[in-house]
């Protein structure tokens, strides 16, 4: 099950366990028990603190298994084999469970010890999800901390009844109670938020009582990571407020042309940015949304959402961007329900069904791709007379004998039958001719659009929306920069974000500089006059 080098790193993990482990594993005849009962035998020949129990005489789903921390009523559970992406959430339930440090600030730690209410997580997963594992984990972490918060992460692919029963089309999926709780990525901050609900004002109270920053940093990717460990390093007064630390890179499967890293992925890559960002002295305040700009003399203000105002000499504007919807009847109401942006993510769930994907950019090409070793039947569909992908893709995409390419179409609406979706209808171009297609999904690929809506009326910004720029990233308003794929700046890449959150922060320094000089000079002359 595991290779010769897994085993090993395995092992020295699992030297990190100082309490006592018992794996109570529900497991049947099939293949898939017979193949994590494989995989927990071997986890427990790498560390005599763990002891390995079955159990056939339960009505819990087979697979399943419950890591326990013996005498207490500490546990975590696993319904399915969390390989690939959720080894990981695999092995840090074993270190946690087993008495190794959590590494939360302990303010959330008490918080989640707080909490009064018992509540029942289950979250639905696919091993290939990038964005599953932060769920898995948060959710694992805080049922550890608090036992009234119970957790299973299930593998979708191998409860496909529940996955059809629950109308699951997209992952992760997370209910509590019975009910759905969330989609999407989630970290233990924002699960938490929505379980206090008294955290939010008490947060924005907070934030209203900081003094101003030399310089504020609105947004948390690669362009705002850039501008805080730049400006943090001229040592002066430093933060940074994100909707989400990471931002659109967290979505992102693969990096491979970023200069110096040669592969990674997204969620690593954002981690790195957060690791970089808190080596300097920055004020980090996440999962806070930016409503309001409100420009100032000297100071601006960025109001956020839930109340909390913030005050900085200069603002550094870096909110990136979004996928950009298509915008026809059906898209949000089926949204996750049939309707998905992120193949590497929700692609397993479509197993031999018939998916569209809409766009014949990269994007769309390299989902198609994707798509089609996993469904029945790829149906690309391009509004333009020709694919705009690469064309080493576009060589690839026609070998596949899944696929078929739909050019000059414009897609008019995604039908459903009121929970899922069945199909969707496009209008030819050439033609005038209204096609309607079955299908069981959509694939949304045609590009991003900036975060920019809230600044509106405050400063310019160009048709597409985004934010208008120098070449040393200033925008209209003096004090006010801007840098990464919410700019004017084309060529929407990580690397080129980062380099114009350094510039930005270096223009914004180079602006407090200024201002300074300008400040004493006219001190100066009105204290000649008033002796004069």
């Amino acid at each position: 099950m595991l290779d010769a080098n897994l085993k090993t790193q395995l092992k020295s993990y699992m030297e990190m366990v100082s309490l006592p482990i018992e794996i109570v594993a529900c497991l049947d005849d099939g293949a898939k028990s017979r193949e994590l009962r494989e995989l927990l035998q071997e986890i427990e020949g790498v560390s005599d603190k763990i002891s390995l129990i079955e159990r056939n005489d339960t009505d819990e789903r087979k697979p399943s298994f419950t890591i326990n921390r013996s005498g207490t009523d500490i546990s975590v559970r696993f319904a399915g084999i969390p390989m690939g992406h959720e080894f990981t959430s695999l092995v840090l339930a074993l270190l946690q469970v087993g008495g190794h440090t959590i590494k939360l600030d302990e303010s959330v730690i008490e918080q989640i010890r707080n909490l009064d209410g018992d509540f029942k997580f289950e979250t639905y997963f696919s091993l290939s999800c990038q964005n599953c594992p932060d769920v898995v984990q948060a959710l694992n972490v805080m049922s550890i901390i608090n036992p009234r918060i119970q957790h299973v992460a299930i593998d979708g692919a191998l409860f496909q009844d529940e996955v059809d029963a629950r109308q699951i089309m997209s992952v992760p999926t997370m209910f509590m109670n019975g009910e759905v709780f969330g989609q999407g990525r989630s970290s233990v901050e924002e699960i938490l938020s929505r379980l206090d609900t008294g955290a939010a004002a008490r947060r924005a109270e907070e934030i209203s009582a900081k003094e101003e920053y030399d310089v504020l940093i609105v947004g948390g990717g690669p362009a705002g990571a850039a501008a805080a460990v730049y400006a943090a390093r001229k040592g002066i007064r430093t933060g940074i407020v994100a909707e989400r630390f990471g931002g659109q890179v967290l979505d992102t499967m693969a990096i491979e042309n970023f200069i110096s890293v040669q592969e990674t992925e997204g969620p690593k890559f954002a981690a790195a940015l957060e690791q970089h960002v808190k080596a300097y002295d920055v004020d980090i305040m996440n999962l806070q949304k930016a409503q309001a700009l409100v420009p100032g003399k000297g100071v601006t203000e960025v109001r956020l959402a839930d109340g909390g105002v913030l005050k900085g000499k200069t603002v550094i504007l870096a909110t990136g961007a979004r996928w950009r919807e298509i915008n026809v009847p059906g898209e949000r109401e089926y949204r996750n329900n049939g309707v998905a942006y992120c193949p590497h993510c929700d692609g397993p769930l479509f197993k031999g069904k018939r998916v569209a994907v809409i766009g014949g950019g990269n994007s769309g090409v390299e989902a198609a791709i994707d798509l089609a070793g996993l469904v029945a039947h790829v149906t690309l569909i391009e509004f333009g007379d020709e694919l705009r992908a690469d064309a080493v893709l576009q060589r690839k995409l026609r070998s596949m004998p899944n696929v078929t390419i739909i050019m000059s179409a414009q897609t008019t609406e995604i039908h459903g039958d009121g929970k899922k979706v069945n199909g969707l209808s496009y209008k030819d171009r050439n033609s005038g001719q209204t096609i309607k297609v079955e299908l069981d999904g959509v694939f949304v690929q045609i590009g991003l659009v900036p975060n920019t809506e809230w600044l509106k009326d405050t400063l310019v910004l160009s048709r597409h929306g985004e934010i208008e720029i120098d070449a040393k990233g200033q925008t209209s308003l003096p004090g006010v920069f801007a840098a990464g794929d919410c700019t004017t700046v084309p060529y929407k890449q990580i690397i080129i974000s980062a380099g114009d959150g350094a510039k930005a922060a270096l223009s914004a320094f180079d602006h407090l500089i200024r201002s300074s000089v300008a400040g004493e000079e006219v001190a100066v002359v009105a204290s000649e006059v008033a002796t004069a």
